[in-house]
């Protein structure tokens, strides 16, 4: 079984929701009377870590990277944490990176992947501010 709380599910369903539509606000300006519909390269940014993030194995992945006690974690001791192969856990660690979330450093035949800097404030700043910045 699995022994995630419930508000780990509800946090995926509202990120994967926010996500969807914050794209169609940068796809489609009409449709968005707010600044992200002035600023369609910001929203396309911000959905894209939503969307990075509204995957589970995304976020656990950036969980554990996040709160290793030396600040990164090498790939290689991601896969037994999430239960997924190594090439799937690759492929989501790139997801990661390509939203702007993670970087890596390769160290012989690993990578190492570490948050980076103010790439999760920045985020929570968004997600958390006051309703005029929507």
């Amino acid at each position: 079984g699995c022994d995630v709380s419930p508000c780990v599910f509800e946090m995926y369903w509202r990120l994967r929701g926010m996500a969807e539509a914050l794209l169609d606000m940068a796809t489609q300006p009409e449709l968005a009377g707010s600044m992200l519909g002035r600023c369609a390269d910001f929203a396309v940014t911000l959905a894209e870590a939503f969307k990075a993030l509204a995957d589970p194995v995304r976020l656990q992945l950036l969980n554990l990277i996040a709160t290793a006690d030396t600040g990164e974690a090498c790939a290689c001791d991601l896969v037994d944490p999430v239960g997924k192969s190594q090439p799937t856990v690759s492929h989501h660690l790139k997801v990661l990176r390509e939203a702007g979330l993670v970087d890596s450093e390769r160290r012989g035949l690993w990578a190492y992947y570490y948050v980076l800097p103010g790439a999760l404030a920045e985020f929570g700043a968004w997600v958390t501010g006051p309703a005029s910045n929507v």
